[in-house]
């Protein structure tokens, strides 16, 4: 019984202590909460109330107001430049090209008006080049800085006029062209002493004159090398009894020599200056020079029948056959009559004629070039 009062007692205290502790707690609570409600309320009551069927009003959004701003201050920045091109005399120069430049890259490009006047509206501000060019003029830059909005007007722009050039192409005549590559070839000595005119390393020559082609074959005749070099054919011919209607004694030898040299003499000037200045034909052989071995030798070969015209195109070489035979059928009126044998001895001299050209085109196809110093200094084919 004690027991249960005790502990019934103690229970109750300890309810009454929870119930204090409640109590307390609610009082705090109500104590802190009330300040909060109470700023709360006029805040909610400072805002407008909403009228019905009425849109409320959203922030714009930042992106747009950035845009609508931008694009403000571009048309705020738009600036111009304009201004006017003369000549020295101060008139307008019309239709010069005016171009502008930024930053190395073309802006805009306009042309003059009537007056010289230019312009460049709606530009970005900036440092500018301005180049004008008109036919007759120098060209002419000039820079321009540009500030926003600003009309920038040039000062008056004056272009120089353009120095006056004239092109005169001064072309000797071919008779002269001709003459210095002649001198070219007269310096074509074989070992230093044989001559070697009647030849020409450069493909493209003027054509000789008829004065020329006698010259040419002039000096070749009447070389010192070419007396020697029918001497020396004469006593071959004296030592084997050829023509042995001219005897074996000296006066045989004069003989020899004297018809040897004509026909020689003869057949040079024919073929190689009278029908030539007549027929329009180079009497000269050209040195080709490249190419195999068989084209070079067939070339060489055909070239003793074939010749190039003062036209410049190849032809038939009607002067250096046509001077063969003449020079064979005017040798039957100077050998022994028992030597004469009309037709025969005209084609016989021809046909050697001939036969002796594809030979000496051989030679100087291949061999002589080597043996000629003249050309040491100088490419084949150049003059």
């Amino acid at each position: 019984m004690i027991s249960s009062v005790k502990t019934f007692g103690r229970i109750r205290r300890l309810q009454r202590g929870w119930n204090l502790i409640g109590g307390i707690g609610i009082l705090i609570w109500f104590g802190a909460a009330f300040p909060v409600s109470a700023l709360a309320s006029p805040a909610q009551s400072a805002q407008p109330a909403s009228v019905a069927g009425a849109q409320t009003a959203s922030p714009a959004p930042p992106q747009a107001t950035a845009a609508a701003a931008g694009q403000e201050s571009h048309q705020l920045a738009a600036a111009s430049i304009s201004g006017t091109v003369i000549g020295p005399d101060g008139s307008p120069v019309i239709e010069a090209l005016v171009t502008l430049v930024r930053n190395g890259q073309t802006v805009q490009q306009v042309r003059a008006t009537d007056n010289g006047q230019f312009s460049f509206p709606g530009i970005a501000p900036g440092i500018y080049q301005i180049t004008l060019a008109a036919e007759g003029f120098e060209t002419q830059t000039v820079s321009a800085d540009v500030h926003p909005g600003e009309t920038y007007t040039a000062p008056r722009i004056t272009l120089a006029l353009a120095p006056l050039v004239t092109t005169i192409k001064v072309t000797p005549p071919q008779a002269e062209v001709a003459q210095y590559q002649l001198q070219h070839e007269e310096r074509q000595l074989v070992l230093g002493f044989i001559p070697n005119y009647m030849v020409s390393y450069y493909p493209h020559t003027a054509p000789l004159t008829a004065r020329q082609k006698f010259q040419l074959t002039f000096k070749t005749v009447f070389n010192p090398f070419t007396l020697g070099l029918t001497t020396a054919f004469v006593g071959g011919e004296q030592a084997t009894g050829m023509y042995s209607g001219y005897g074996n004694e000296e006066k045989g030898f004069a003989k020899r020599f004297g018809a040897a040299y004509a026909t020689l003499g003869v057949g040079a000037f024919i073929s190689d200056a009278l029908l030539p200045s007549i027929l329009h034909q180079d009497p000269r052989f050209y040195y080709k020079g490249n190419g195999s071995v068989a084209s070079r030798l067939l070339y060489a070969i055909t070239r003793s029948v074939i010749c190039k015209g003062d036209n410049g195109h190849w032809e038939p070489d009607y002067s250096a056959v046509l001077g063969h035979f003449a020079a064979g059928g005017i040798a039957n009126l100077y050998l022994p009559p028992q030597n004469r044998n009309g037709m025969g001895v005209t084609l016989e001299n021809g046909l050697i004629g001939i036969g002796f050209d594809a030979f000496a085109n051989i030679l100087q196809e291949f061999v002589l070039p080597k043996f000629t110093p003249a050309l040491s200094h100088r490419q084949f084919g150049k003059p």
